[in-house]
């Protein structure tokens, strides 16, 4: 007879949303069962995404600083790159959070139960080769997985996911990367400053689709001195294995070689909800269009004790969003007033430079017809980003032209993931433009250009040109 388990609260699946809402239930009190097909705590973030792409994007970054320590004075030799160390330096990061994680599941007397689980009733979910877990309440944050177009599924290790990417089997003498979202772009990067010649293939007019067009140029420009190749309004129409690689039919206005031989290829055209196999129709939830799990402003699906957060509940598909769901879903589980209600998500791009915002973009501005005041504070005022020779960069706000509330901020540059906290709490408290600007800032910092893209809006940024009469 299967072995039955009796809890309050099942979460299924113990990523970034998982553990956090797992965590904070225990806490409040609740006798809770984590569900889990990895070994312990941490989900696709910590095992094959957030965690070992930022591992391996640092060392990249390490790579280009000492590439550009020209410009310094500074003449170094060409990098001498052991793939095993940079695999084990991620490993081992990994390794280290997932213990630590496992610690703190512990502490809190969490049941950890490992392997893949199936709802068989509206009230019990069958874990593989472990029984059933009979539950109350249920959270289910199970992820999502990478989109592979059939096109592409031949019967090869050359064609890449981002899980096979992060494997980093060899550094490939010509990539191909499909797709210039954000993901292509932090591997290509990543395999381009490791020696790779970097083939980017983008299907709409510009990379980093939806993002604001003058947030992406400078990292536009930059690329095209790292990557060999940039290919906009263009499509793979075919691939095919050949004796030296793949094979790559290409249609788009700008290419000459219309089947180039690449040594890999990485495909990175976007993610789907991990929702088709994991027996919801059972449950009575029913899926939306783009197979997300429809849920309210408490994260609760249409069965009142069924929670769903993070990537299965909708977009954007970003760990941050899925923790703070996560918590959400746990208060309300446990009777707190809470509800899903924010002003902003931020974004980041953790490319070199890096691209982040928060709020409204000017793209939803003029989808919506909002009417905002725009300024911009470039990076060539900054005098950190001049010590740094990285001044392309560019700090962006969006006001409110009758009550100059801040509406969304974007930044362009060398560490913008590091400053978007700051912006953040400006748009979730109701901030001003003029309480940025009178916010005092430490000098010199790249977080000044915040409070100096604020005094813009009137006309008195000490290190830009003084607005006209």
């Amino acid at each position: 007879m299967a072995q039955i388990q009796e809890t309050q609260l099942a979460v299924l699946g113990a990523g970034p949303g998982g553990y956090a809402a797992a965590f904070l239930a225990a806490d409040l009190g609740m006798k809770v069962t984590l569900i889990e097909t990895g070994p312990k705590p941490g989900g696709t973030c910590l095992n094959v995404g957030c965690i070992p792409s930022k591992s391996v994007l640092h060392i990249a970054k390490l790579i280009q600083d000492a590439k550009e320590g020209i410009h310094f004075g500074l003449k170094f030799g060409e990098p001498k790159i052991d793939l095993n160390l940079v695999r084990g330096h991620w490993q081992n990061v990994v390794s280290s959070f997932s213990t630590n994680l496992g610690r703190l599941c512990d502490a809190r007397k969490i049941n950890f139960v490992q392997g893949k689980g199936k709802f068989t009733s509206p009230n019990t979910i069958e874990v593989e080769g472990k029984g059933s877990v009979k539950f109350e309440k249920c959270i289910i944050s199970t992820g999502s997985s990478p989109t592979k177009p059939p096109a592409f599924n031949l019967p090869t290790n050359r064609i890449m996911d981002s899980t096979g990417a992060l494997k980093l089997e060899d550094i490939p003498a010509k990539l191909l990367v499909v797709g210039g979202g954000y993901i292509g772009l932090e591997l290509g990067f990543v395999y381009a400053s490791l020696g790779s010649k970097v083939t980017v293939v983008e299907m709409s007019d510009g990379l980093l689709p939806g993002a604001d067009r003058d947030l992406v140029m400078p990292l536009h420009r930059r690329l095209e001195t790292i990557f060999h190749k940039i290919f906009l309004k263009t499509k793979v129409v075919k691939v095919e294995e050949v004796a030296k690689g793949i094979k790559a039919t290409i249609e788009g206005p700008e290419v000459t070689e219309k089947e180039p031989i690449f040594d890999r290829v990485l495909v990175s055209v976007g993610r789907r909800p991990n929702t088709g196999d994991i027996g919801l129709d059972k449950t009575g939830i029913v899926l939306d269009q783009k197979g997300f799990i429809p849920v309210d402003d408490q994260m609760r699906t249409a069965v009142e004790h069924i929670f769903a957060i993070g990537d299965v509940a909708g977009d954007p598909m970003l760990a941050h969003k899925a923790t703070y769901e996560g918590k959400i879903a746990a208060e309300v589980i446990c009777g707190e007033p809470a509800v899903y209600d924010v002003k902003a998500v931020p974004a980041v791009i953790f490319t070199d430079p890096e691209i982040a915002w928060c709020g409204l973009t000017e793209n939803e501005a003029q989808a919506k017809g909002i009417e905002v005041k725009r300024v911009r504070f470039p990076w060539a005022g900054s005098g950190r980003a001049m010590t740094r020779k990285r001044t392309e960069g560019l700090t962006k706000l969006l006001v409110d032209p009758k009550t100059e509330r801040i509406l969304g901020i974007g930044i362009v540059g060398v560490d913008a993931g590091e400053m978007i906290g700051e912006a953040m709490l400006a748009i979730e408290m109701g901030a001003c433009a003029r309480d940025l600007a009178m916010t005092m800032h430490a000098h010199p910092t790249l977080s000044e250009t915040l409070s100096e893209a604020a005094e813009s809006i009137f006309g008195h940024p000490t290190h830009a040109m003084p607005k006209k009469s």
